[in-house]
């Protein structure tokens, strides 16, 4: 604690501090349980999409993505260019269903669309791995808190579980992304810190630095080649990561329930068009960062290469810059833990709760239970944490990405059959469900077949089983489901309902015209990559 310094610790605990006295403010307007979970619908949009970005990034890409950046070099920019397209797909067909029903869970869409099972089964999934996934996100954090005090790791897993609990039981879902909004500044300008002091301290100027790393192959972005094994080719990048941040982006309780506190459609959508533009660059930052940190060091070996940003300010002495750089690194852990404990609660509420138990509910007793449940999964969530504590020298976000790589065909398989097919039912989707899971399995052990490719892979079986059987249980289904892309445009057509509020499109499968910006973005940002390779 002494090294670590009084300024330092003096600029950590003035951020938490903060976050506390923003949750307790909050917490005044916080009256029942929709409030807790979907605020007042009064945000503004772009304070939503910040929200996003800060909850979607996290400290895993603060240490992992330098840290697999380090070993991998800058092919791993590939795994995030296709935001665009993600965001795209996400706002065009996802949205609609969500915002116009009202709902507090997404996966109400799944019981309205086939029946109860099916919500209970992606609920059910979805609580598993946001359980993992935050688990992930714990243990990097306590990484963070364990390498300033020289204390263990478990403790402070403890530490930061009760910090973030504190302000997320207190103000809910305005409060996690109102305070979210400083994260992010306190995130991105930690990121710069480290970046401008990074390029100070280089052995040799920038265009040799980089020439060194071009030579050893670490300023590769592009790797053209269809090999399966390698998870950061372009196939890799554009086609099964697509995928997969699809899933993440739309089928996630935890992204889309702070869209749901948007004034109206078109905030909602105009708050995700944010992470569709920022995404890459600070990702891009990120990977830099640790491409550079390669050549720094010379390539050596890290007991933890997770470790390597907080590592890098420790040494370079400047005042102040560890205690940035830690508020930095557990801001970005806060915003991601908080989203996760308040969206599975909700999920745990009105998916199961509400579902199977008969007491009479309150708006007090559901705003009391809510917090119950919120402040249980954070306990839960602890165990995974310890465990993976024994994991030395993995990077985080691979680990975090390879966890939801085992679901997410799941999660897209159910709510893609959903939009697009006519003849699939709940009993044929279900059986598709449990054979997509077992074939990523059986890949995932027999085969050399990246992570990234599991979602593609799951969802072609989970497609090819649940139409055929569907058809061969139930027949052929005569109309298309009210629930489905064709039945919502059928819908607005036939009781003449308005299309768009406020220049934006409420029916599902309408490309609003703002939308092909984020395309001409990916076209852009793919010709960044292809003259980086070609030209440096």
């Amino acid at each position: 604690m002494a090294e670590f310094g009084v300024l330092n610790w003096t600029i950590v605990i003035v951020v938490f501090t903060v976050f506390l006295a923003m949750g307790y403010f909050i917490s005044r307007n916080v009256s029942t349980a929709e409030d807790f979970y979907k605020g007042h619908s009064a945000i503004p949009w772009w304070v939503i999409g910040v929200s996003v970005v800060a909850a979607y990034v996290s400290a895993m890409t603060f240490l992992g993505a330098p840290a697999w950046a380090y070993k991998a070099g800058m092919s791993v920019i590939i795994i995030h260019i296709n935001y665009p397209i993600v965001i795209f797909v996400v706002v065009t067909f996802f949205f609609p269903f969500f915002y116009n029903s009202g709902v507090i869970s997404i996966y109400d869409y799944l019981e309205k669309r086939f029946g109860s099972a099916s919500r209970l089964t992606i609920s059910g999934v979805f609580l598993v791995t946001q359980a993992l996934s935050s688990a992930a996100v714990l243990y990097g954090t306590s990484l963070v808190i364990s390498f300033i005090t020289g204390i263990s790791v478990i403790p402070c897993i403890f530490i930061v579980t009760l910090i973030a609990l504190t302000y997320t039981i207190m103000g809910g879902i305005a409060a996690i992304i109102w305070i979210e909004l400083v994260q992010a500044v306190i995130f991105v300008s930690g990121a710069g810190i480290i970046m401008y002091t990074l390029l100070t301290k280089l052995p040799l100027p920038l265009a040799e630095t980089i020439a060194e790393l071009k030579t050893m192959g670490k300023i590769n972005p592009l790797k053209w080649g269809l090999d399966f094994s390698d998870a950061t080719s372009v196939w890799a990048g554009v086609v099964a990561m697509t995928l997969y941040h699809i899933t993440v982006c739309g089928t996630n309780q935890m992204m889309v329930q702070r869209t749901l506190t948007a004034r109206s459609i078109g905030d909602a959508k105009k708050s995700f068009l944010i992470i569709g533009f920022a995404g890459f660059f600070i990702y891009f930052l990120f990977v830099s960062l640790g491409t550079l940190f390669y050549h720094y060091y010379g390539g050596k070996q890290f007991e933890n290469d997770n470790m390597i940003i907080l590592q890098f300010a420790a040494n370079y002495g400047l005042p102040g810059l560890m205690g940035i750089v830690a508020a930095a690194i557990m801001s970005a852990s806060m915003s991601s833990l908080a989203s996760a404990y308040n969206s599975l609660s909700t999920v745990t509420l009105v998916d199961f709760y509400q579902k199977f138990v008969s007491t009479p509910q309150t708006p007090a007793y559901n705003l009391r239970l809510s917090r119950i449940f919120t402040a249980s999964w954070g306990l839960f969530i602890i165990i995974p944490a310890i465990m993976y504590s024994t994991l030395a020298n993995n990077s985080i976000l691979e680990l975090l990405t390879k966890i939801g790589s085992f679901f997410v065909a799941a999660k897209l398989s159910m709510f893609g059959l959903g939009f697009f097919s006519k003849h699939t039912t709940q009993k044929g989707l279900l059986v598709g469900v449990v054979a997509g899971l077992l074939t990523v399995w059986v890949v995932a052990i027999t085969t050399s077949i990246s992570w990234p490719w599991y979602c593609l892979i799951g969802t072609i079986v989970n497609v090819g089983v649940a139409i055929p059987l569907s058809i061969l249980w139930t027949g052929r289904q005569p109309e298309w489901s009210e629930y489905s892309i064709p039945g919502q445009k059928r819908m607005f057509k036939e009781r003449g309902l308005p299309e768009k509020q406020e220049g934006w499109y409420l029916v599902p499968g309408k490309v609003d015209p703002q939308l092909y910006y984020l395309l001409a973005f990916f076209g852009l940002t793919l010709a960044f990559l292809i003259g980086l390779q070609t030209w440096l």
